[in-house]
């Protein structure tokens, strides 16, 4: 798979996700892919001081864009 596909992919796990963060007053955007293997995000509006922000980075983030990308190993959070 190559970057572009790789980052295509991670949008599309990013664009499923999004709804759910929409409805809790948050939202979620694509800072950089590096190595092809680590995404960092930036968590904003309301997921920004919530305090499961790192659980829902983890469980529904992370695991959303491995489905997409598995060779995807990290997703973090930068602010």
């Amino acid at each position: 798979m190559t970057s572009e596909e790789i980052k295509t992919n991670v949008e599309k796990a990013l664009d499923e996700i999004r709804p759910f963060l929409q409805n809790d007053g948050g939202d979620i955007s694509l800072v950089a892919i590096e190595d092809d293997k680590f995404v960092k995000v930036r968590l904003e509006g309301t997921c920004v001081g919530c305090g499961v922000n790192q659980m829902t980075l983890k469980n529904g983030v992370e695991m959303t864009i491995k489905k997409y990308a598995p060779q995807i190993e990290q997703v973090e959070n930068v602010k």
